[in-house]
């Protein structure tokens, strides 16, 4: 049966390979030094975002990353699962659907009263997300860089 357990910033050797291989997958170029340092912050600061490590059998599987926002829409708290990773041999069995579910009532724990997420239409964990209760939302996802300064 999987299990999740709260990721601290000593598991940021553990995460940090399966984040670069999900950026890698999605195709999505990130700067090594600065995703190392944003998983660092995030792990060291829960009031962001937390970080779940997900286990089936007593092993280390993947991961599910959730930042935090604030949307009157949603009545106060709200979130978005950020990344969802599973290790190639831990797909298709179950793990991702029970990490999904146990994530909820921790979610809940945290106050948040919404969980959005982004993906990629062609992407076949699409259908793990529609299973779980998720729709597509009536709005389109525009993003803007912002430069540092």
């Amino acid at each position: 049966m999987p299990s999740l357990r709260a990721a601290g910033p000593d598991d940021h050797p553990l995460v940090l390979p399966w984040t670069q291989a999900l950026n890698a997958h999605e195709g999505i170029d990130l700067a090594e030094a600065a995703l190392a340092a944003a998983l660092a912050e995030l792990l060291a600061a829960p009031a962001i975002g937390r970080v779940w490590i997900i286990e089936d059998a007593g092993a280390a599987v993947g991961y599910a990353l959730v930042t935090f926002g604030y949307d009157l829409e949603f009545h106060g708290r709200d979130a978005v699962l950020t990344e969802l990773w599973l290790e190639p041999a831990a797909r298709g069995a179950g793990v991702g659907a029970a990490a999904l579910a146990l994530l909820e009532p921790q979610l809940r724990e945290l106050g948040v009263h919404a969980l959005h997420l982004q993906v990629r239409p062609d992407n076949p964990a699409r259908r793990l997300y529609e299973r779980a209760g998720f729709v597509a939302s009536p709005r389109v996802v525009m993003t803007r860089r912002l430069a540092p300064g």
